[in-house]
């Protein structure tokens, strides 16, 4: 299934169903016109592992490994089966507010989703 991608929540809509899988609700976006269909903030990585990681593309190996064990726990693993569904029922986009998507826990969870 290569129907999950990763974008920017600032970024033009796309087709498909979008939903922020960031923990925090991203600055500058109002709850009224938020431009995504969900927000599964379950999947996101703990606030612990976010502060270690801070984006630092030197941690980039450890914070994968850490966050697949994250991921296996109960509401994680429940709301990555929710997005597990969603991705099979048609395109699926992952969003954050990270500035760098690419090494983003969005494009890991892409990167699973997608296997």
């Amino acid at each position: 299934m290569s129907n999950v991608r990763t974008a920017r929540v600032y970024d033009a809509p796309a087709a498909g169903t979008r939903v922020l899988v960031d923990r925090l609700w991203p600055r500058g976006v109002s709850k009224e016109d938020a431009p995504f269909d969900e927000w599964c903030k379950e999947v996101a990585p703990s606030h612990q592992l976010r502060t270690w990681y801070a984006h630092d593309p030197a941690k980039h190996a450890e914070f994968l490994k850490r966050y697949a064990r994250e991921l296996a726990e109960p509401t994680a693993r429940q709301g990555f089966d929710h997005l597990h569904e969603l991705a099979r029922t048609g395109q699926l986009t992952l969003l954050t507010a990270a500035k760098d998507v690419d090494i983003s826990h969005a494009a890991a969870l892409a990167d699973l989703l997608n296997r």
